[in-house]
């Protein structure tokens, strides 16, 4: 009994030796040259990813785009690489692809927001309707901008605040571009009976030796419109959005030094109330 199950055994070894040896003899060249294709389709997809980078680096185009295309191209070559390779042995892949195709389809159903966050950032990268360090705004929100990534818009405000807007909410939507800076609008009255040329020439001078105003020499100063309680001055300036708010209350503080030392009445609404006694 144990020597025919010894016998058994070495039976089977014999067909399994067998059967590895058969299969080494008959697909032994195809799974090498699958080895050698796909080792040959990733130097391949290598050397084009450099490639693209490098043509895009000479057209100076966003990195953030390089690397995304670069990448992208790289596993395109691979998996059609990949396919090659699994048809040589004999593998067949037209199950495969359905069924990739159907796992992207349902992917992409899922994923329709994602994707349009990335579509829209590489319009936003190609296009280029703002860069890092310019000041947009777009439906009320707006800052400096931080960092542009493919899905979302990375801005940060003088509090130190970051305010991520998706990409998909910036493309085809109004876009305020201030580039680094941002526009301060001030309005007071003055007296009728005040010079308004010598006030103006005054208050743009301010502006134009203030370091906190950017090209304080082309801000604007006039007359912006008369009501009942005197002249209405318009002052328009721009100061770094960084700095918004400290440059604003600064350069109206000195605005307002200058008035009063120059005797430059700014007049207040009055109302007269009469009292009549009946006896």
């Amino acid at each position: 009994m144990e020597e025919q199950g010894l016998d058994q055994e070495i039976a089977q070894l014999q067909n399994a030796y067998t059967a590895i040896t058969e299969f080494l003899v008959q697909y032994s060249f195809s799974i090498l040259g699958a080895i050698i294709i796909f080792l040959i389709g990733l130097w391949i997809a290598s050397k084009v990813a450099n490639l693209v980078t490098r043509i895009f680096e000479k057209h100076e185009i966003d990195i953030t785009l390089s690397n995304f295309t670069s990448n992208f191209v790289r596993i395109l070559i691979i998996v059609m690489v990949g396919i090659i390779a699994l048809g040589k042995l004999g593998i067949s892949v037209t199950p495969m692809v359905a069924a990739i195709g159907a796992a992207s389809l349902g992917a992409g159903l899922a994923l329709q927001g994602m994707l349009a966050n990335y579509a829209a950032g590489i319009t936003i990268i190609v296009t280029r309707p703002f860069i890092v360090g310019n000041t947009i705004e777009i439906k009320g929100v707006g800052g400096l901008v931080k960092d542009i990534h493919l899905g979302m818009t990375v801005l940060t405000n003088e509090e130190g605040e970051e305010i991520n807007i998706p990409n998909k909410h910036i493309v085809g939507e109004i876009l305020h571009n201030s580039f680094a800076n941002k526009l301060v609008e001030t309005k007071f009255n003055i007296s009728y009976q005040a010079n308004t040329e010598e006030v103006v020439a005054m208050l743009a001078k301010v502006l134009a030796d203030s370091p906190r105003v950017f090209e304080g020499d082309k801000a604007q100063v006039g007359i912006n419109d008369f009501n009942s309680i005197g002249i209405e001055i318009g002052i328009r300036y721009w100061v770094p959005t960084e700095s918004y708010f400290q440059d604003k209350y600064q350069t109206n503080a000195a605005l307002f030094k200058a008035l009063k030392t120059a005797n430059i009445e700014i007049p207040c609404p009055v109302k007269q109330v009469q009292i009549q006694e009946h006896l």
